[in-house]
């Protein structure tokens, strides 16, 4: 399975399990500390290449160590990185996360995430591929104007299409995105994201308001697990249990294994339940990427927890 994915690209320095939450002014300590490749896009990219895709990838870093580390760490996974530009007049982005078992907290440096433009897009890119994703829709600036006709570019040419939109740190949570959707075969919103997105509060309610007839959202409620539309009624996963050491890119792996079902033509419950699982394994290990399971991890996984 070729798969295209475009987004942002940058790494992640982890401050794991602090004991209180940092305020201003004060200091707080962390258990430990890591530099990891990051951004939505790269580590859904990494998931499916660990599942068994072939993943090319395309977004700007700078000319400089941390764009060297994050090319670097993809083409470990596996992940063609040819479409991946170097600009010596910028610098590459990095997130610092403050992370524990329960949540996380990012602060970004946007640098070149935001620097991909439509136009880098050509519709030559998207020759041979099978599918098309983007992951943080309000962090790319650039690309954002012209992600609708990106999307229905390989729509046209016979590929699928996703997005991640990601948080909106300014809270706008403009409404481009609705149009965008259009263009947009599966959409996968966390809870937080949907009411944003929507303005309500209750999940089932937002799903219903982003329904436009022929984008599936797909709503990822974290421990919640997560929920589908189907027919007229709702498919919903519990979240699998797992020691949880860091709950960075869980969304990022559940997109991951979601996408790798669901363009097999597997049945909507089945892909669930897959990403849900992929989505959980990835919190074993520090980082995104670390814990990533296999398709035949996955599958080992379902067989124990059904003799338990």
């Amino acid at each position: 399975m070729k798969i295209l994915i475009a987004g942002e690209l940058n790494p992640d320095l982890i401050l794991r399990n602090y004991r209180t939450f940092p305020e201003v002014g004060k200091e707080v300590l962390v258990e430990d500390v890591e530099l990891t490749l990051g951004s939505s896009s790269a580590i859904c990219a990494v998931g499916l290449a660990r599942l068994g895709d072939s993943v090319t990838f395309a977004a700007t870093v700078g000319a400089d160590p941390h764009g060297d580390f994050c090319a670097e760490a993809l083409r470990r996974a596996g992940v063609d990185v040819s479409l991946v530009q170097r600009r010596s007049d910028l610098k590459t982005g990095i997130t610092v996360s403050l992370t524990s078992a329960r949540d996380r907290a990012l602060v970004t440096y946007p640098g070149a995430i935001a620097a991909l433009r439509a136009e880098d897009l050509p519709d030559s890119v998207f020759a041979g591929q099978r599918h098309f994703h983007a992951s943080a829709w309000f962090l790319q600036d650039a690309l954002r104007p012209g992600l609708k006709n990106r999307f229905a570019a390989p729509r046209r040419a016979g590929l699928t299409t996703s997005l991640d939109v990601g948080y909106d740190p300014t809270e706008q949570w403009s409404p481009d995105l609705l149009d965008t959707l259009d263009e947009v075969d599966v959409f996968l919103p966390n809870k937080v994201e949907i009411q944003g997105i929507t303005g309500s509060r209750d999940v089932e309610e937002g799903i219903r308001k982003l329904e436009n007839g022929h984008t599936l959202v797909v709503g990822k409620l974290g421990e919640e697990g997560c929920i589908a539309r189907y027919g007229r009624g709702w498919i919903r996963v519990g979240a699998f249990p797992v020691e949880v050491v860091d709950t960075t890119g869980a969304g990022d792996s559940f997109n991951a294994g979601f996408l790798h079902t669901w363009l097999r033509g597997e049945k909507l419950a089945d892909c669930l339940r897959f990403a849900a699982a992929c989505g959980a394994l990835s919190t074993r290990g520090l980082g995104g990427t670390a814990t990533q399971a296999s398709e035949e991890e996955v599958h080992g996984y379902f067989h124990a927890q059904a003799r338990h």
